[in-house]
């Protein structure tokens, strides 16, 4: 008669999970190319002849210039080089801008600033915080006015005159010696208040961010929220964007707003639309560093 205690009819135990699946190396991998077909097949087979698993996998294609943007989180089990030979023929093949990026590195940073403190401050606090996937070696301002809040947060700061056009030339000569001397990735424009020279702006392309307000163009000058309050607008945001010769022209990364009304005085509208500053460009720091932002054009692609 056969045994049927509970001990037999019990399924055998499961095999152990293999160890050390999370601790793998995780990578980026960002794509930028004409849109053709097989594009993610050739990668799919590149990562996993690489022993790499994708954990994350977002992709665009634009109808408007034809052109395909992908960005993939990847674990390896094996060394990067090897997923790098791998993907080297296939990026020959369909000519493509391919990076592949340590994930969760942080970006160095170069901030610049002028007088207003709320972007800095706001930087500076999550950087410190370990909420901002940068680090800042470095805050360079026009002004001293920053000094005891930047060195606060025990980041080295500089502060260098900018009156005329020699000073400004001396100005973004040190900015592109600290960029070399600090390994700098990405430049931050936290309400730095001086228009770039155009071979400044090429030197940066596509790595300088740069926040305003949303009145823009039609309130311009020292005042804006003043002019904004006497025209009783009912919108206040921020707008975040990479740096171009054409100002305030970049393509955009990141954009909020919030309702405000009447009853509002000017004090309290900048003080609303300095938060949407602060947030706006907290958020396109976030995803550039991440690698989530890609070029477009004049538009980006924002894989959030």
């Amino acid at each position: 008669m056969p045994d049927r205690s509970p001990a037999a009819t019990l399924p055998s135990a499961p095999p152990a999970a293999p160890s050390g699946s999370a601790q793998l190396p995780q990578w980026v991998l960002t794509v930028v190319c004409e849109d053709r077909p097989g594009i993610v097949h050739a990668l799919s087979g590149a990562i996993v002849a690489a022993d790499g698993n994708i954990l994350e996998s977002q992709q665009f294609s634009s109808p408007d210039t034809g052109r395909f943007f992908l960005r993939q989180q990847i674990e390896i089990g094996a060394d990067a080089e090897l997923l790098r030979e791998k993907l080297a023929p296939i990026a020959q093949r369909f000519a493509m801008e391919l990076q592949l990026e340590e994930a969760g590195r942080p970006r160095r940073v170069l901030v610049l600033a002028s007088t207003a403190e709320h972007c800095v401050r706001d930087l500076l606090f999550h950087q410190r915080a370990g909420q901002l996937p940068v680090e800042i070696p470095l805050v360079m301002a026009n002004h001293d006015t920053l000094r005891e809040l930047v060195e606060f947060h025990r980041v080295p700061f500089e502060s260098h005159p900018v009156k005329g056009a020699e000073q400004k030339a001396e100005f973004e000569a040190r900015v592109l010696e600290a960029i070399e001397e600090h390994d700098i990735e990405l430049v931050i424009l936290a309400r730095y208040m001086q228009i770039l020279s155009p071979e400044l702006c090429e030197a940066l392309s596509g790595r300088c961010i740069n926040i305003h307000h949303s009145f823009l163009p039609g309130f311009k000058g020292a005042n804006p929220y003043r002019q904004a309050h006497e025209r009783g607008v009912k919108l206040i945001g921020a707008t975040a964007h990479f740096v171009t010769s054409d100002l305030d022209e970049g393509p955009i990364i990141e954009q909020n707003v919030t309702r405000v009304d009447h009853a509002h005085s000017v004090a309290q509208l900048r003080e609303i639309g300095q938060d949407q500053e602060a947030l706006t460009l907290r958020r396109a720091v976030t995803w550039a560093a991440q690698s989530r932002v890609l070029l477009d054009g004049t538009r980006t692609v924002v894989f959030r």
